[in-house]
């Protein structure tokens, strides 16, 4: 009887120690599984803050990196003052203009004009090698000097040969110079200076500048304030034509001055792939 309460006792004992030994186990096992997945959990965070913050710094890095703009202070002041110049001078003075013109008149008035812009788009045409398109505007403005006066448009209407409107920004462009920072001039709006320098040949070479009057036979102005004149007139028809584009434009404007930099930056780099 002794024997068979000891031999139980033993068997007790063991079979403790041994429950014992393997809650132990599965407490270190699931104390080990926890801490792993913790760090793994970590890691993964650790790992995605990183990503996240790596692709956010090289967005915002690329971002600037995209737009050098050493006059944005400048820009934008000029570009208040155009706006303000815009909105409350050449609109008002576009829409008396227009109240007393008729429009066929107006747009008579824009063909002359732009008529004696042939020069201009005929020189830079040559100049990018478009010998077709510089043909065309050889017919154009001689079909539209002597059948329609100046003031119609014929080769189009009745030759169907379009307008192929060049400057020598654009020619620079086409060579692969770079457009170079932005800038934003008086009363003429967004550009930049490779722009500036294509205006001021565009300049020599155009009808409606007193710039190079004394070499060249065809100038209309005879100096500064005529050709001022005569720009801000043409100005003022064509703003006729165009009632609400601006102030539509503006309208969607978060931020004035980047807006209107970036629709003119995208549209000069669209002639240019033309």
């Amino acid at each position: 009887m002794k024997n068979i309460i000891l031999l139980i006792s033993l068997v007790f004992i063991f079979t403790a120690c041994s429950s014992k030994n393997q809650i132990n186990t599965e407490q270190s096992v699931s104390n080990t599984m926890v801490q792993e997945s913790g760090q793994k959990n970590d890691e993964f965070s650790d790992e995605f803050s990183d990503e996240f913050d790596n692709e956010f710094d090289n967005e915002f890095k690329n971002e600037e990196n995209e737009i050098f703009d050493p006059l944005s202070g400048y820009n934008r002041v000029m570009t208040s003052f155009n706006d303000t110049v815009y909105m409350n001078v050449l609109i008002p003075v576009s829409k008396g203009y227009a109240s007393v013109m008729p429009q066929g008149v107006r747009k008579g008035i824009s063909n002359f004009f732009n008529n004696l812009m042939f020069p201009v788009r005929f020189t830079n045409n040559l100049l990018q090698l478009k010998f077709k398109n510089s043909s065309e505007e050889l017919g154009r403005f001689v079909v539209n000097t002597v059948l329609g006066l100046g003031f119609f448009d014929p080769a189009k209407t009745e030759l169907g040969w379009e307008e192929h409107d060049e400057d020598f920004g654009q020619t620079l462009g086409f060579y692969g110079v770079g457009e170079g920072f932005h800038v934003v001039l008086p009363l003429l709006g967004p550009s930049n200076l490779r722009d500036m320098l294509g205006l001021t040949t565009d300049s020599y070479v155009s009808a409606l500048s007193a710039t190079g009057s004394s070499d060249i036979r065809y100038k209309i102005p005879d100096n500064l304030a005529q050709s001022i004149a005569i720009s801000s007139s043409d100005n003022i028809n064509e703003i006729s034509l165009t009632p609400g584009q601006y102030e539509n434009l503006r309208k969607d404007a978060l931020d004035l001055y980047p807006f209107l930099r970036d629709i003119y930056t995208q549209s000069r780099k669209k002639k240019i792939e033309e």
